[in-house]
């Protein structure tokens, strides 16, 4: 999803602070997923699945202009935009491998009918990696001081990671991967963000559930049925304790 006044906060060194830490993320978790269909769903200026290898990739976009991607990269694959909306994927059930959701249910209107979508689109034991903003961190405290009507990336619905767990686990999902990053307080001038870098290794050492952003990564499961088969040898063993015995002339 593409949103005019985060796209021009993405450009500022605080939006760049923060691409930076989650395309490392998303090229680290991405490029052991196989499959062969891959959707990034929103920010298509940024290539978040360059380092996954599947034959095809996706880039949804919900404005009128045309998604940003790549031809090539690994395995040959093609990056294609999509225009669509969020709430309503112009796909067929069970025929994407992987999605990928880049700050998108903070800012759409039903984040829980985006999550419905993605189940629904989904392969069994396919892939979703969600990227957001924490609530419980500096970057949430800002946003909660900043209030409803502020710029972005201050406004929106930010989800914790507990509550996003729990719409998962309702939907099917089992959530694995996960983790937090951004620890340097919501300064927006590139100096202080270089003197606060300090805070990232203590971050992850003393407060890791406490950075500006988290990933999360979830996989759709679907449980099969289980085929209940005559137990064949246990019958044979009842009716051969019920039969009667046969006792011969003359032995008695």
């Amino acid at each position: 999803m593409s949103i005019p006044g985060f796209d021009d906060w993405l450009a500022t060194p605080q939006g760049q602070y923060v691409m930076a830490w989650e395309q490392a993320r998303f090229d680290h978790v991405v490029a052991d997923i196989f499959g062969f269909n891959a959707v990034q769903i929103g920010l298509p200026q940024c290539n978040f699945l360059r380092a996954n290898r599947m034959p095809l990739r996706f880039t949804c976009d919900t404005t009128g202009g045309s998604p940003r991607g790549t031809t090539g990269g690994a395995g040959g694959a093609v990056a294609v935009g999509v225009r669509t909306d969020i709430h309503h994927l112009p796909f067929s059930g069970n025929s994407v491998d992987l999605i990928v959701l880049p700050h998108v249910l903070e800012f759409a209107e039903t984040p829980h009918q985006v999550l419905r979508e993605v189940e629904r689109v989904l392969v069994p034991e396919g892939h979703v990696v969600i990227a957001g903003f924490n609530p419980l961190s500096l970057w949430g405290i800002k946003r909660w001081l900043a209030g409803p009507d502020a710029a972005y990336p201050w406004r929106g619905q930010y989800l914790g990671v507990r509550r996003l767990k729990d719409w998962l686990s309702l939907l099917g999902f089992e959530t694995q991967t996960g983790c937090f990053g951004c620890y340097v307080p919501a300064v927006s001038q590139e100096k202080w963000l270089r003197r606060w870098h300090f805070m990232e290794p203590a971050g992850d050492r003393w407060w890791p559930i406490a950075g500006a952003t988290y990933m999360l990564q979830g996989v759709k499961r679907q449980h099969g049925m289980r085929l209940l088969t005559p137990k064949w040898q246990d019958r044979k063993a009842r009716a051969k304790a019920l039969a009667p015995a046969i006792q011969r002339i003359g032995e008695q």
